[in-house]
């Protein structure tokens, strides 16, 4: 078979969507770090979309950091992929072609960043790509590839180094800075990117730190799709459908979100004409975002995982399961937030649960569970600290944590090891060795990783009673009779 490229677009059935501009004579205004699936089924669309609306100057590089593997499946199709947008109505095929250039971590990325041309850097590097404390939100100062980029600026390792290096090349050479968009689940995304780049900067030279907090624009975003990991078998199904081979295509949900600061120093794309909702406050959207989706997406995968269920769709399944997020996002996380800033919460909730049960997405339980120690100080235990400052009950949330302590323990409830990805991983399954499945031993000895709980849950004797009872039942009863427990009395 063929492969998908250039040559071949005029091979496609007319049922799949292609490019509306020429390809080969947009221009890159946009440098992207951390070129995965969900910056392809998402940004990169919004983009595609300008191109295609005649603002041919809004391109893309994108950088691999860790990886040349995006490299080395798309540049043989000239950056050319398939997004697979899949439901229970059926697959739409769509190719996308915003993506023009794409480098590794090197000379070439800085080169791209320092041309004036590019106006805007935007990053989904992960919560562990910003090298810092998630607990204190500031820039780990300690982190080894931190250490090596202040001793080497020019030849950075990290996502901050390289940002920091093009922006005192842009300043030397008189360029206006770009503004650093952050596409992370991070709570405040652009203040936290803020926090970091700054102080990086600062800590290379202090009027360069100066000049970084004031001329540097970092708009916060809050960003929404499900984009699970592209399969053989979803390779295979969209080859068939495009007619030649794509390397790597991207499957994804309807829906889409993209709720954007609009603070661009040097101009914008018009994402609004492409579904965009561009603000000057972005935190009632990214809490309600955090707490409902992120947070019941995190549950879910934990206790999912423990139970046996490969995927969202199989766990949400689970009429316990299921009515248990539920009462998370409506008893517990809702409550926390302010309605009047955001609309009525009750439809948004009733369209994660829709979105949860789509079968056409194969989401594994096992993908969401990854960095949980980063994810989980803003998706669960920011809300419990809301609850617990209210004087509110926490037992929901409490089990979500609890089956995170669960999970990082390494072993499931048949005694098979767990494949946990997390940049805590080894430390907390050595506390967990230390501990052993013993309730009252190991939810304080994981509730006292600072990282993660903060000075202040470790100390909560509510917290640690919530999240020890339901640590207790999970390790006696195991997940699907737990929930069930859970399910009966809520």
């Amino acid at each position: 078979m063929s492969r998908l490229s250039l040559n071949t677009l005029d091979r496609l059935p007319a049922t799949v969507a292609r490019p509306r501009y020429d390809v080969a004579a947009v221009r890159v205004g946009v440098v992207h770090l951390g070129v995965g699936a969900f910056h392809r089924a998402h940004q990169a669309v919004y983009l595609d979309d300008r191109l295609a609306a005649g603002e041919t100057q809004w391109a893309i590089c994108g950088a691999s950091l860790r990886s040349p593997q995006t490299s080395r499946a798309l540049d043989p199709q000239d950056r050319l992929y398939a997004l697979s947008v899949r439901s229970e109505a059926g697959e739409d095929l769509r190719v996308i072609g915003a993506l023009r250039q794409l480098v590794g971590a090197g000379e070439a990325l800085l080169a791209a960043m320092s041309d004036p041309a590019v106006r805007i850097v935007t990053l989904t590097v992960t919560e562990k790509g910003y090298c810092h404390d998630p607990a204190a939100r500031q820039l780990d100062e300690l982190h080894p590839d931190i250490r090596h980029d202040l001793a080497n600026p020019r030849t950075p390792r990290s996502a901050p180094g390289f940002l920091v290096e093009a922006l005192a090349r842009r300043r030397s050479a008189g360029t206006a800075p770009f503004a650093i968009v952050s596409c992370d689940n991070l709570p405040s995304n652009g203040v936290t990117a803020r926090a970091v780049i700054a102080r990086l900067a600062q800590l290379r030279d202090a009027d360069f730190g100066r000049w970084v907090s004031g001329e540097v624009a970092f708009p916060s975003t809050m960003v929404d799709r499900i984009v699970p990991a592209t399969t053989d078998e979803d390779r295979a199904r969209i080859a068939a459908g495009l007619g030649v081979e794509d390397a790597w295509p991207v499957v994804s949900e309807p829906f889409s979100q993209w709720v954007i600061e609009d603070r661009f120093p040097s101009g914008r794309p018009r994402f609004e004409d492409s579904g965009a909702t561009l603000v000057g406050d972005v935190a009632p959207f990214e809490l309600a975002k955090l707490r409902l989706l992120n947070g019941a997406h995190s549950a879910l995968a934990y206790l999912g995982y423990l139970a046996g269920y490969e995927t969202v769709a199989e766990a949400m399944a689970d009429e316990n399961l299921a009515g248990l997020v539920a009462g998370l996002m409506t008893q517990e996380a809702a409550p926390t937030l302010d309605a009047r800033a955001t609309g009525d919460l009750d439809p948004y909730i009733a369209r994660l649960l829709a979105r949860f049960r789509n079968p056409a997405l194969r989401h594994r339980t096992w993908q969401i569970a990854m960095d949980g120690s980063q994810k989980l100080p803003q998706r669960l235990l920011e809300t419990a600290r809301a609850r617990l400052a209210a004087g509110q009950p926490i037992e929901r949330l409490a089990l979500g944590v609890a089956a995170w302590m669960r999970y990082v323990v390494g072993v499931d409830e048949q005694g098979r090891a767990i494949d946990v990805r997390d940049p805590l991983a080894a430390r907390l399954k050595a506390i967990a060795e230390r501990q052993g499945l013993e309730a009252t031993r190991l939810a304080p000895a994981l509730a006292a990783v600072g990282e993660v709980f903060g000075a202040d849950l470790a100390a909560d004797p509510r917290f640690l009673a919530a999240v020890t009872s339901a640590l207790a039942a999970l390790i006696a009863k195991g997940a699907r009779r737990t929930v069930a427990d859970y399910a009966a009395v809520s």
